[in-house]
């Protein structure tokens, strides 16, 4: 396949477009990058014909800062015929074999995912297809290629695969986070994700363990605090707003309402430092 899909959030596809393009390079993988403004996604089409499928598998999407997920795909399914959209489908992916997974999704943004539901509809009969070609094994093998359905528009669709060693394990690369009941606002999200993205599981006992000193810049009322405090670690949380009561009343937390740029803790053996302070630099 000749095309790298990409998703991205929102806004970012520029940013995105030149990283996939330097990396390519670095490969020595020519081609070039197709995408608008706040689309969610961006295509790179390289100049030779199975050069896709070689980025799919060489370059790391951990290592890529801007893209949530990719795959190799081949050109845009344009004008599907509403009768029979599984027939196309199928036969673009006919090149795949004993694929373990199938996802029918959306780049992230509020008009493409109006198709959500026709994705979900659509996802049974695509399978059962998929399945009789033996594109699709009768059960999910984590260790096979998944494939990927991204539905840009009504009737549009990318079609392709990725490697199950180089891909996310999330639906459209977002981790989908419940927020918890007693957390003091939305933002704690932010760092439960980030924790989750950079830092892996086998990590977590050595890095995010209890008894840890940190301290949380911009902290009110509490959501960094919070996923910190959850962690069994001792926070210094520095901030000249008002602090959530049930994270105080953890005693893990020593509230300084002082200038966070001018904040120096008292303790040296300070392991996490989160900032959160609503800024631009300088």
């Amino acid at each position: 396949m000749k095309n790298l899909v990409l998703y991205c959030r929102a806004g970012y596809e520029k940013d995105c477009a030149a990283e996939i393009q330097v990396r390519a390079a670095e490969l020595n993988i020519g081609g070039f990058v197709k995408t608008t403004n706040n689309q969610a996604y961006v295509v790179f089409e390289c100049f030779a014909e199975d050069d896709g499928e070689i980025l799919a598998q060489k370059l790391a999407l951990d290592s890529l800062i801007f893209t949530r997920q990719m795959f190799a795909a081949g050109p845009l399914l344009s004008n599907l015929p509403a009768e029979d959209r599984v027939g196309p489908i199928v036969e673009a992916l006919a090149a795949v074999s004993k694929a373990g997974e199938l996802r029918v999704e959306t780049p992230d943004t509020n008009e493409a995912k109006e198709l959500s539901a026709f994705c979900r509809k659509f996802t049974v009969p695509l399978r059962q297809a998929l399945k009789k070609r033996d594109i699709l094994l009768n059960k999910e093998n984590p260790k096979r290629p998944i494939i990927h359905v991204c539905f840009v528009a009504p009737g549009q669709a990318y079609v392709g695969f990725s490697y199950s060693n180089n891909s996310s394990p999330y639906f459209m690369g977002i981790p989908r986070l419940k927020f918890p009941s007693d957390g003091p606002s939305r933002s704690t999200l932010k760092l439960d994700e980030a924790f989750i993205h950079f830092i892996k599981e086998e990590d977590h006992e050595t890095r995010l363990h209890s008894g840890m000193n940190s301290v949380d810049l911009g902290a009110c009322p509490g959501g960094w605090t919070y996923q910190l405090v959850r962690r069994g670690m001792f926070v210094a949380a520095v901030d000249n707003g008002p602090m959530d009561e049930r994270l105080m009343q953890t005693g893990q937390v020593k509230h300084y309402r002082e200038d966070g740029f001018r904040f120096e803790p008292p303790r040296k053996n300070i392991y996490w430092l989160v900032c959160d302070m609503v800024e631009k630099p300088a």
